[in-house]
């Protein structure tokens, strides 16, 4: 038997991920109490409208923070109003409905691109904007959207039930989760370079994750907020723990035991609230600079950790820059929406597709047309992944689901029956979208039928529409949204790379003699692990592509790690001068500046991998702090240009 194409294994593979039960339990009761409600009030209809605006909620409740969930999930259901009343306004209006759908497309794809808030409220803009305009609303033009906007707005308030218990609490679980995997990374510094890699990258990613959380809690005067301040306190005190771990990897020599079994101390501390906990940590005596880079580091950040009184106000920054005031962002937004070319582009995409979806159903009678425009708005979404394995999750998603929705519409008479049904529906999507988009279809598939039996009590005459709208949808899709756009036949990871080389540059800039400042040279670092963390991100999706594009993504994945290990033996080089080593001279700075940039320069420029040039000048000094930085060059350069014969053919893929 052949085996499957990898693109395809790697695309059907589930992720890895724990249930969130608050979500599930959440899930459960928005979906069912509108039902049980409309039902007793002889409105049944009218509690569907709701469970469905309920379900645009669920699948935005993703935050973690409280905060964050106010903005994830309210913010929209103000733009699903907007939508469900344009459409409702052109339904049954023929051509003007087409073109009225349409410029919602664009407007909706080039809000999406803003950020993950404007993405699904752009996402909700044109779902309910397609169902307005292909499904007949009950009641008054003002009663749908109220009502859907009601169903959202009953899941932010069952999220925001247990705030006054749990303030705080996921902003200092995400630190503390933080902690745990530095501790991680320091027990992997003497492990091969596959594991360190991988460890790094969940150090950055839950770097990430925790300056964001918090961050978005952060006032225009943090001093009004003791926890805030202790949190990103404690947030930068572990940035020089993680610094010295890439100069302990270089050395290779094991840490003891008791130094990530510390930082785990301290993680535990935070994510209690008693900075008491900490304790004093009983740490070996240091040998070498990389040793002693930890034990320096560790014990800064178990000394910020356990100051239990008032916090130093005054002496606050947060390694990734003050955020700017709400008003500047916006401006900064709707300038970037409107003057952006990717903006611009991924509307116009999105736009075609749905004009031609909508001008397709328009001329050739499909049942429940507006099910095609929906198919091609998930599908689409530019955040959401590669647009080709979406569609081939859609379709499969929407074929499992159909399972489990032809079941229930034959076995299940409408009525009271429908409310305990939904209580065990409604739960699965939540538990599954973390699996992957192919989960979350077939979980969602049942629920909206279900819904929309109750609005129309077509029963299982709806399934074989269901699937012939999702599958002209993914076909859209794929060619008007994806084969008749050359950008989809490329990856960007040479640009990714790029860019982390040219960071790396100026960080080596920055590091070695252009500040003295410790939060530039920290926000230039975080700077570039974003980068990376980006970069792999990037390189997952373009797998996930059908060949050549995932062929040729593979085969960037060499020089993919040389780069990581570029950054990491900056990073390394920086600590080692922290902790006695001799600072490099202003000439070797330039130097391996200059062969950064020239790096840069030849990934920017190529297409494939083997096109790379960059020409070095001499070699620097055989002992200095940054040989090592100089040798990872070579060594990437070495992987992008083949010497003699072979020089005109590709090194992968």
């Amino acid at each position: 038997m052949p085996t499957p194409p990898d693109w395809l294994v790697r695309t059907l593979r589930p992720q890895k991920a724990a249930v969130p039960w608050p979500a599930v339990a959440r899930a459960a009761i928005a979906l069912a109490l509108p039902l049980a409600v409309g039902l007793a009030t002889d409105r049944f209809a009218y509690g569907a409208l709701a469970a469905m605006g309920g379900l645009s909620g669920v699948i935005g409740d993703t935050a973690d923070a409280y905060r964050m969930r106010i903005l994830n999930i309210a913010v929209p259901q103000l733009f699903g109003a907007v939508g469900v009343t344009v459409g409702s306004a052109v339904y049954g209006h023929g051509w003007l409905a087409v073109g009225i759908v349409t410029a919602v497309a664009l407007a909706s794809g080039m809000i999406s691109t803003v950020g993950a808030v404007a993405s699904v409220s752009g996402l909700l803009l044109l779902l309910n904007c397609v169902v307005g305009a292909g499904l007949p609303m009950p009641g008054d033009w003002w009663l749908a959207p109220l009502l859907m906007t009601g169903g959202g707005l009953l899941v932010l308030l069952l999220a925001l039930l247990t705030w006054p218990l749990r303030a705080g609490v996921p902003e200092r679980a995400a630190v503390a989760a933080t902690y745990r995997s530095v501790a991680n990374l320091l027990e992997a510094a003497a492990t091969d370079a596959l594991t360190y890699a991988e460890t790094r990258l969940a150090v950055t990613q839950s770097l990430n994750q925790a300056y964001d959380l918090v961050l978005a809690r952060r006032t225009r005067a943090h001093g009004r907020n003791p926890e805030l301040v202790r949190l990103v306190s404690a947030l930068n005190a572990v940035t020089p723990v993680v610094e010295a771990a890439p100069a302990a990897h270089h050395c290779g020599i094991p840490l003891s035991p008791s130094v990530p079994a510390a930082v785990r101390r301290i993680a535990d501390s935070i994510a209690a609230g008693r900075p008491g906990d900490v304790g004093v940590l009983d740490l070996p005596e240091p040998e070498g600079p990389a040793s002693r880079a930890v034990d320096h580091a560790l014990r800064h950040a178990a000394e910020v950790a356990s100051r239990s009184g008032d916090p130093d106000f005054t002496n606050v920054d947060d390694r990734l820059g003050r955020p700017a005031a709400l008003r500047v962002r916006a401006r900064r937004a709707v300038l970037g929406v409107l003057l952006s070319s990717a903006s611009w582009r991924y509307g116009l995409r999105l736009a075609l597709c749905i004009g031609i979806a909508q001008a397709l159903v328009s001329i050739v009678p499909v049942p429940r047309s507006y099910w095609v425009a929906l198919t091609i708005t998930f599908v689409m979404k530019p955040d959401f992944g590669s647009v080709f394995s979406r569609a081939v999750l859609r379709a499969l998603g929407t074929a499992a689901g159909l399972v489990v929705a032809a079941a229930v519409l034959s076995e299940v008479p409408l009525g009271w029956w429908s409310v305990p049904v939904m209580m065990v529906l409604a739960p699965l999507i939540p538990a599954l979208t973390p699996r992957g988009y192919g989960f979350q279809t077939a979980a969602i598939t049942p629920v909206i039928l279900l819904l929309s039996d109750i609005l129309n009590h077509q029963g299982t005459a709806l399934l074989w529409p269901r699937l012939l709208d999702s599958l002209m949808g993914c076909g859209i899709a794929l060619v008007a949204g994806y084969l008749l756009w050359p950008e989809s036949w490329h990856t960007r990871i040479g640009d990714r790379l790029a860019d982390a080389v040219a960071d790396a540059a100026a960080y080596v800039e920055c590091a070695f003699g252009a500040t003295d400042d410790f939060a530039v040279r920290a926000r230039a670092r975080r700077r570039l692990y974003r980068d990376l963390s980006v970069i792999r991100a990037e390189f997952q999706r373009a797998l996930t592509e059908p060949p050549p594009v995932g062929k040729r993504a593979a085969a960037w994945w060499p020089l993919v790690v040389a780069v990581e290990r570029i950054v990491d033996a900056t990073t390394a080089a920086t600590v080692r001068v922290r902790h006695g080593s001799p600072p490099p001279a202003a000439a070797e700075v330039s130097q391996v500046v200059l062969q950064l940039r020239d790096l840069a320069d030849g990934l920017r420029a190529s297409v494939v991998l083997w096109e790379v040039r960059a020409d070095f000048g001499p070699a620097g000094s055989p002992g200095g702090v940054l040989e090592p930085v100089r040798q990872e060059v070579a060594a990437a350069r070495a992987i992008g240009v083949r010497e003699g014969p072979a020089a005109d053919q590709p090194t992968a893929g």
